[in-house]
């Protein structure tokens, strides 16, 4: 074994067994009901959803590649191999929509109370709580493909091009079938970047709005105390504009890799950290938001 691989490998490790039990506490905190509050049941479930898609995908991701990076490429065979990736293009797929309909929803809450907005707001929370079930199997259904064209790397078949990923390949054929469905995938990411992108904007306009407002009113040298919603803006502003950095960060990796051939295991320990980096961290910062949360699970943050 390369020392790299150990060293990478220890690394990938941390990550995970950090990410796994930052996330089964997030999860366990809002499984039990004396915790959440009776207003912030539809919030409630989009954390809830957006906590299991992380934990999917740092248990997806960063098992294999830990299995990987100790010498061990051929553990998984074609199933095997199919079942994983399946499960975190599916995942991502919920974090990236769940973390988008938590944007939008935050943009409603605080949004203008005029009749006209009331009406909307009414409509838009009806539609969000089912719309967060539904995007399981709609990610079901959009990432079938990945059951025909992965295969394990052992697997020798042959193929018009095979991009090999340490421990699994994708089988991209010649027809125009696969451009098509790479494109209906961007689509759809783009579509929920562009959503997000969108309530950020419109979330940080109304905080500043409302933060000029205050100083007028009680003057510049007057102490503000930051509000509840303000401070849950705050929070999911900083989740939307994580995902959307390391998002860009690794699908510039990932269209590096594709267009110049078989990437090199730098370059997959690098896509494969980012991709681990969002969930781990938007767990923290879901705890760190939390007052209840931040007291049981970080105490001496909590002291200082």
């Amino acid at each position: 074994m390369k020392p790299e691989n150990m060293v990478m490998g220890i690394v990938f490790i941390l990550q995970t067994t950090v990410g796994i039990l930052v996330n089964s506490s997030v999860l366990l905190h809002y499984l039990i009901p004396g915790f959440t509050g009776k207003g912030l049941k539809l919030k409630t479930l989009i954390v809830k959803h957006l906590t299991l898609a992380n934990s999917l995908s740092i248990i997806s991701r960063g098992i294999p590649q830990i299995m990987a990076e100790f010498g061990m490429k051929y553990f998984l065979d074609d199933i095997g191999c199919k079942l994983v990736l399946y499960l975190y293009r599916v995942s991502r797929g919920g974090s990236l929509y769940t973390t988008c309909l938590l944007s939008c929803f935050q943009a409603t809450i605080i949004s203008s109370s005029s009749t006209k907005w009331m009406k909307f707001k009414h409509k838009a929370i009806k539609y969000m709580g089912p719309s967060c079930s539904l995007s399981w199997p709609m990610h079901l259904l959009l990432n079938v493909m990945i059951l025909v064209a992965v295969t394990s790397s052992s697997n020798r078949r042959n193929a018009t091009k095979k991009l090999t990923y340490v421990y699994c390949s994708a089988s991209v054929s010649g027809t125009v079938a696969t451009p098509l469905y790479m494109l209906l995938l961007s689509f759809t990411d783009v579509l929920c970047l562009s959503l997000m992108s969108w309530a950020s904007v419109f979330m940080l306009s109304i905080l500043h709005r409302h933060k000029r407002q205050v100083q007028y009113i009680h003057g510049a040298q007057h102490s503000l105390r930051v509000s509840p919603e303000a401070r849950a803006t705050q929070t999911i502003l900083i989740l939307a504009c994580t995902f959307v950095t390391f998002y860009s960060i690794s699908s510039i990796m990932v269209l590096y890799s594709a267009l110049f051939g078989n990437p090199g295991l730098w370059v997959i320990n690098i896509i494969s950290g980012l991709e681990t980096c969002y969930p781990i961290f938007c767990s923290f910062v879901l705890i760190c938001n939390n007052s209840s949360a931040s007291r049981l699970y970080l105490p001496c943050w909590w002291k200082h």
